[in-house]
């Protein structure tokens, strides 16, 4: 398994907005090879919010597959030269191997 986490931080008070955007429906969701994506907030922070998508993939070809994909690419070129929106401070991306996972007797959906 490979795991995509993007870290997005955000002024106080809008993390409702990433979470709207990273929630609705995309390209990626028709994916071969993605197995899910969760998104998360820690609203702890006295002065911002952080927002965490994790996109979970059955391997590294499966992600990459994505990236080199016509529609991710076109997504990208229809963004190019748009500013980041003034709410957010900062977003950083981080790649994982998944090494060990073990699922729990539940194994429930949260939406």
């Amino acid at each position: 398994m490979f795991v995509q986490m993007r870290s997005i931080v955000v002024e106080k008070g809008y993390a409702d907005q990433v979470v709207e955007r990273f929630s609705k429906e995309s390209p990626v969701d028709g994916m071969e090879g993605l197995i899910d994506r969760t998104v998360m907030v820690n609203r702890q922070g006295k002065e911002n919010e952080e927002v965490l998508v994790m996109i979970r993939w059955e391997s590294e070809e499966a992600w990459k597959n994505w990236e080199k994909s016509d529609v991710h690419i076109q997504g990208h070129r229809e963004k190019r030269g748009q500013p980041k929106p003034e709410y957010v401070i900062g977003t950083t991306v981080k790649m994982y191997h998944v090494k060990f996972a073990k699922t729990g007797k539940s194994g429930q959906t949260v939406s």
